[in-house]
């Protein structure tokens, strides 16, 4: 009898309670941090993320040319190797340095959201209607000016290089990067959006971003990418989707077509964090997107006005504070501010995508009157 109550009650933690310990997310251990990382002051994004158990996660890597800023900061984080590198949409102020980072460290894993953006292989040789081969066209000849192509043929070059595992974006796949962090692929679902479901505003290749939730114990954080407001409804309208965050990486660099008010108060975050340039000339952060934060009683730090800004956790409020946030210099400027945009980052209206950031406006001087 007791032999057959003992496999009994084996069988039933084997069916049904060992499956529910594995559901159940692990014990926070140690310190998490998540570093929003300044590559300005051009538009960009680059985050670095750092698990308690010391796996390491790069989100993006800013534009051309700062990847020097990226890995200083990998290096001052003492960060050797990363287990992953996430790319998350092919925009040259998210991953247009993804090819400096990618030729000065280890890389284990690397994940895009699959939108190939190759310059395609010249056509084979014709022939001629006598038999002959012709010639195929010269190449066209290199422009100084980065396009969407070369800055992603240099990224998927530095990829292979660097013998990276690559693997595509799938929602709802789970990363465990130790100690109790977790992170999750929220988006993008497909079908992609296309250009024709952007004509009330917005960019679909931004659209199709990356979009991902880091957990750790009580902490939870969503990293938008360049998530736009149609990206947004998608994602509310999974009944079943955990959206409520403590913190959250604005989409779009806090540009008026993301941040919709129906996703800030599903979110409901403490605090958000805005990665924008002082030189963008996209109106970025969008007054209307500060007082939505504002409304929602969110604190905000941007890094156009503070630098890098760091969050660190233990994953509980054993001490009454669950989280931390610190930027790398105070500002005098009014952080609820918005910018007023020279162009409306719309595909509607003509969205330059690429690069198209400009130099520092210049400071106006008034001409002396004649007299």
């Amino acid at each position: 009898m007791l032999v057959l109550l003992l496999g009994a009650g084996g069988f039933g933690f084997w069916k049904y309670g060992l499956p529910w310990l594995r559901s159940r997310p692990p014990k926070p251990s140690g310190e998490l941090q998540v570093h929003v990382l300044d590559v300005g002051p051009i538009e960009g994004d680059s985050i670095l993320i750092i698990s308690p158990a010391g796996k390491s996660v790069l989100i993006d890597a800013g534009d051309a040319g700062k990847g020097k800023v990226v890995l200083d900061a990998l290096k001052r984080y003492k960060v050797e190797r990363l287990d992953y590198f996430i790319a998350t949409h092919p925009h040259p102020d998210h991953i247009g340095a993804a090819d400096e980072v990618l030729n000065g460290i280890k890389v284990a894993n690397v994940i895009d959201n699959g939108v190939d953006l190759s310059t395609p292989a010249p056509a084979a040789p014709a022939k001629s209607a006598k038999g002959k081969t012709v010639a195929p066209p010269p190449p066209p000849k290199k422009s100084k000016t980065k396009t969407v192509n070369n800055f992603f043929d240099e990224y998927r070059g530095a990829l292979k290089q660097n013998g990276a595992q690559y693997e595509k974006a799938e929602p709802g796949k789970k990363y465990d990067l130790g100690g109790g962090a977790i992170l999750t692929v929220l988006a993008p679902a497909e079908p992609f959006f296309t250009k024709d479901q952007m004509k009330t505003g917005g960019n679909d290749t931004n659209a199709n971003s990356i979009v991902l939730r880091l957990d750790y114990g009580d902490f939870s954080m969503l990293f938008m990418g360049d998530a736009e407001a149609q990206t947004e409804e998608r994602l509310l309208g999974k009944s079943d989707l955990d959206l409520k965050a403590k913190v959250i990486k604005i989409g779009h660099h806090g540009s008026k077509y993301a941040t919709s008010e129906n996703f800030v108060k599903r979110v409901q975050p403490e605090a958000a964090i805005i990665s924008d340039g002082a030189w963008n000339r996209y109106g970025h952060p969008a007054q209307s997107v500060l007082d939505r934060l504002k409304a929602a009683n969110a604190k905000v730090w941007r890094t156009d006005l503070q630098g890098e800004v760091t969050i660190t956790t233990k994953g509980r409020g054993d001490s009454g504070k669950l989280f931390e946030i610190k930027s790398a210099k105070e500002t005098k400027e009014d952080v609820w501010a918005g910018r007023e945009g020279m162009k409306d980052d719309s595909a509607r209206s003509g969205f330059i995508a690429y690069g198209d950031f400009g130099a520092p406006p210049k400071p106006k001087t008034e001409k002396p009157k004649k007299k």
